[in-house]
């Protein structure tokens, strides 16, 4: 199916249905909406299928709806293509920004959170673009790496075309029919027929775009460069290398602004990045529940991990206590605890004391004997009293 063509806005009124259909990849995505849409309604029956499609063609228009979709689905349209390498701009420039170098198995670590089963030799690929092939194993910037992994992504396919006339005009340039030249003649006529380029050097840059002029525009399915761009990088030189062809597409202004989803090299570190999770992504909800319930078993212990962490089963049985606590009998004798303290004679004793002391105040203010009025009067003497009453009894 194809995959990009280069009409301009004005021919949009005159090419056919069918290459207008073909033009913007309609029926892809049409099949790929209806598919969502039956899939997501398994899960929820309930789902308005105006407002998904409404979802869904809002996120194509915006660039987010390759996020966490397979490979496949990614590389089927041109558009598919570049919104993915946009959106991979997005969730990691920061990492220009603080000057990082990283490996290729890294970077296609960072491109698997995007799109889990993203191939590694794409990354290889785009190695090779900034790197020799003896160098793969050294450290990238992230700039360097973002512009030719756009170039191999958005142009895998002209790429791989351009390599194969590339390996014809060397093998051209070196065939075994070139006329042996014995040396009898003097030095300086050998000179003159002998191959005086390397294959090093490379081929000669208007042969090499006159061989791939006619693969350019309308006649391919599959995304091109302009020839204009390609003019102003092979006829800047006599010679070129596939691998100096290759940096020349990669650095290009001209087909950056062509593919038109990354700024110029001055401004790409600039702006703050995408969290994966955003709310502002208006991915198709098939994929935002597919986030959610990644986030979610993320976020959530399995039942091995609750019970080897006591951390993480101590905050599962959190939100419970208190309803457990309430019928436990440990938990009712709080409030019951005053009463049964009641009972025990050493607490009742704090409580009456108060009234057992009045008792005895009261008495001493108020003293009652209960033998005064039987007991007879007692009546004190003198010594003279005495003796006076023992002599009138003797009289007596």
């Amino acid at each position: 199916m194809a995959l990009s063509s280069s009409y301009s806005s004005d021919d949009n009124f005159s090419i056919s249905a069918e290459k207008y259909l073909a033009k913007y990849d309609v029926l892809v995505y049409l099949e790929d909406s209806m598919a969502q849409l039956l899939e997501h309604r398994e899960e929820n029956p309930k789902v308005v299928a105006s407002k998904f499609l409404c979802e869904y063609f809002c996120s194509l228009r915006d660039g987010n709806h390759t996020m966490f979709r397979e490979f496949n689905f990614i590389r089927k349209t041109a558009h598919n293509r570049a919104s993915f390498v946009h959106l991979f701009w997005k969730c990691f420039r920061h990492i220009g920004k603080k000057g990082d170098l990283l490996s290729i198995q890294e970077y296609h670590s960072l491109l698997g959170l995007l799109c889990p089963d993203f191939p590694f030799q794409l990354v290889q690929k785009t190695a090779r673009i900034v790197l020799i092939d003896d160098a793969l194993d050294c450290l990238i910037s992230f700039s360097d790496f973002i512009f030719a992994f756009q170039v191999q992504f958005y142009y895998e396919e002209f790429l791989e075309k351009t390599f194969e006339l590339y390996q014809a005009q060397l093998q051209a340039m070196h065939s075994p029919r070139d006329p042996v030249i014995v040396p009898t003649s003097g030095e300086s006529e050998v000179r003159v027929h002998q191959n005086q380029h390397l294959p090093s050097d490379g081929v000669d840059a208007a042969h090499f775009f006159r061989a791939i002029s006619p693969f350019l525009g309308n006649t391919v399915d599959f995304s091109t460069p302009s020839a204009s761009s390609l003019k102003e990088i092979l006829f800047s030189v006599s010679r070129i290398s596939f691998y100096g062809f290759l940096m020349a597409v990669a650095k290009s202004d001209a087909i950056n602004a062509q593919i038109g989803r990354l700024p110029d090299k001055a401004q790409l570190l600039e702006g703050a990045d995408l969290e994966l999770a955003s709310q502002t992504l208006k991915t198709p909800r098939i994929n935002k529940q597919r986030s959610e319930k990644v986030q979610e078993n993320i976020s959530r212990p399995t039942k091995t991990q609750a019970s080897a962490d006591p951390a993480v089963k101590y905050t599962e049985t959190l939100p419970t206590r208190p309803e457990t606590n309430l019928t436990k009998p440990g938990a009712q004798a709080l409030p019951t605890r005053p009463e049964t303290n009641l009972t025990k004679p050493g607490t009742q004793a704090l409580p009456t004391r108060p009234e057992t002391n009045i008792k005895p105040a009261a008495m001493l203010k108020k003293p009652t004997n209960p033998y005064k009025k039987n007991l007879p009067p007692v009546v004190l003497l003198s010594d003279t009293d005495s003796g006076t009453s023992t002599d009138s009894s003797d009289t007596n």
